[in-house]
């Protein structure tokens, strides 16, 4: 009797740890863009192009966890179509996501650098990427009050993210005014 137990307690347990990995697994695939979203960064080949996508996909993040009634704007409205609804999700999802695309944003900068150095659209790409950064950190310190626990990491990491790319910036040679 007492084999039998242990047996069926020692096959619950298998089953339910086993189970656990796959529920954490399901939590960390959430994807960082939604589907529309996507779609445009693959559509956009050009560096600079791509990196108006990444910006554009923070924003809008940043737009619903600022503005409760985002939704309800005319410009958010006009651009459903091609953008699709705004992201959904709780602050540290949204944190996470923001994170996420700053990340994408330097890899797809730092990968089209190895491949062409010398581009025109590389230092525009880069100019682009941290003027937004300046305007995505001032509208997220004052959140960082508010966040708690969990969501402090994730917002850490953008404002990290968003420091390195404005110095990285800041190292650029100044814009010719021929064009």
């Amino acid at each position: 009797m007492k084999q039998s137990r242990a047996f069926a307690f020692a096959l619950f347990s298998l089953i339910i740890f086993s189970q656990a990995p796959s529920v954490s697994a399901a939590f960390a695939q959430r994807d960082h863009v939604t589907g529309p979203e996507a779609d445009l960064i693959r559509e956009a080949q050009a560096i600079d192009k791509r990196t108006d996508v990444f910006v554009r996909a923070a924003e809008r993040r940043v737009l619903v966890l600022t503005d409760p009634q985002a939704a309800e704007t005319k410009q958010v409205k006009k651009e459903t179509e091609k953008w699709g609804p705004l992201p959904a999700g709780s602050r540290f999802e949204l944190f996470s996501d923001i994170a996420k695309i700053l990340d994408e944003a330097i890899t797809n900068i730092d990968d089209f650098s190895n491949r062409s150095p010398s581009s025109e659209l590389l230092p525009k790409a880069l100019r682009k990427l941290s003027d937004a950064c300046v305007r995505l950190v001032a509208q997220l310190e004052p959140l960082r009050a508010t966040s708690r626990g969990a969501e402090r990491e994730p917002l850490n990491k953008v404002i990290e993210h968003a420091e390195t790319i404005i110095e990285a910036a800041k190292k650029l040679t100044p814009p010719s005014s021929k064009k």
